[in-house]
């Protein structure tokens, strides 16, 4: 995908999230994000032929801690896609822009439908003989 293709996707992104898309740089293929109240992150995308992933980073030290989830998830196993990257930074911003936690409240609700198993006690640990 070409610079300006992934530019469209990150306005289109915007569009649907507090962040605004504040500088895109082709050369360095890296566009630069920000949201009120100060949260900003850049995102450098790789080059079309290479096998490099995205890399998101932040020149804010209040920033920075909160995009080790982004950070983990670009680097873990397989391609991903800006949009892919920018919901993860996005979910990884979401206390610092006042927003629940979009995946607690599922949690929750899954966790209430789980039954807890009982030990059962009656059987016999395999291994040990009974006598």
């Amino acid at each position: 995908m070409d610079f300006q293709q992934l530019a469209d996707v990150a306005d289109k992104w915007c569009s649907n999230t507090p962040f605004d898309l504040i500088a895109t740089e082709e050369t360095e293929r890296r566009m630069d994000f920000y949201a009120d109240p100060g949260v900003s992150f850049y995102v450098l995308c790789p080059d079309n032929g290479c096998g490099d992933n995205f890399h998101v980073w932040s020149e804010s030290e209040d920033c920075l801690p909160f995009l080790q989830l982004a950070q983990d998830y670009i680097s873990s196993c397989g391609k991903k896609t800006l949009q892919e990257v920018l919901e993860k930074v996005f979910k990884s911003f979401r206390p610092l822009l006042g927003l629940p936690d979009a995946e607690d409240d599922a949690f929750e609700e899954y966790s209430a439908d789980v039954e807890e198993e009982e030990p059962e006690a009656d059987h016999p640990q395999m291994g040990v003989s009974q006598q």
